[in-house]
């Protein structure tokens, strides 16, 4: 499970330092829009120490590189050789993106590197509408939509009503390709509003979404507790999968059917738990 990923600057020796104690499923080192210019340089070096440091406690480790000509491939190639479990394409466009950053990484990899699988960010109105398309690329196991970016682009207000259809748009497209989907019907800026996201994320599960990014560390508990079935769902989920074993057909669960989605429903929130 990846229910909480985590933005740390990758230029920030400071945050990279506690990274690994915050409890993320996984931290996302980012070299785009978190680190200033004239930082880029030092913040891609600096990647070869800061990606085994994060991993300490078994979180999985991904680089946001820049989208960029003059700093993809330098991005990607120093993501590769540190060892990074993932890379996170931002403004991602198009499939052809996608192509371009996998021959980057083809190319870093070598022989004997395991393959870098990429998580696409959606940031404009133009790629939430091709969201389908791009849900095709290569190395594609996870795809997101940004949504300051997204109402950006708009020449919008980044409000919940605003971010619900593209962010679905972008859900339903990765949903339909077989893919991860990360991400709140909101914005995840206003980190301070513990309650918020909480709910946020209850409604992201729900539409299944499978985690969230968040740029605080104190919101990484809320989004694992959010994206993690309930006890009481584990114990409908046990009961319907024993009863499963015996009943042929449909039958009933406290008062409701239970049919073959439903059974597999349940399984799925078993393995959710392992």
């Amino acid at each position: 499970m990846m229910r909480s990923l985590l933005y740390v600057p990758a230029s920030s020796e400071r945050f990279i330092a506690k990274a690994h104690e915050r409890g993320a499923d996984a931290v996302i080192l980012d070299l785009e829009d978190a680190v200033a210019s004239a930082d880029k340089g030092a913040a891609r070096a600096a990647l070869a120490e800061a990606v085994p440091s994060v991993r300490r406690n078994g979180a999985r480790v991904f680089v946001r590189v820049n989208n960029h000509a003059g700093l993809l491939a330098e991005d990607a190639t120093a993501a590769v050789q540190a060892g990074a479990d993932g890379v996170v394409l931002p403004k991602t466009e198009s499939p052809n993106d996608l192509a371009d950053l996998a021959m980057i990484l083809e190319r870093a990899e070598g022989t004997g590197r395991p393959v870098i699988p990429v998580i696409a960010l959606i940031e404009t109105p133009g790629a939430v509408l091709d969201a389908q398309v791009i849900a095709r690329g290569p190395r594609l196991m996870g795809m997101m939509s940004g949504g300051e970016d997204l109402a950006l682009a708009m020449n919008a207000q980044p409000t919940p009503e605003v971010l619900r259809l593209p962010k679905l748009l972008v859900h339903y497209a990765a949903k339909a390709e077989g893919l991860l989907s990360f991400g709140l019907l909101r914005s995840i800026a206003d980190y301070a509003d513990h309650g918020g996201i909480q709910a946020a994320a209850a409604e992201a599960r729900t539409f299944g979404f499978d985690g969230a990014t968040c740029v605080h560390p104190a919101v990484v508990p809320l989004l694992n507790a959010g994206f993690s079935p309930s006890a009481e769902e584990l114990d409908w989920a046990r009961r319907v999968v024993e009863s499963a074993r015996t009943e042929q057909g449909a039958f009933v669960i406290d008062g409701r059917m239970v049919d073959a989605p439903v059974v597999q429903r349940a399984r799925r929130l078993l393995e959710r738990k392992d």
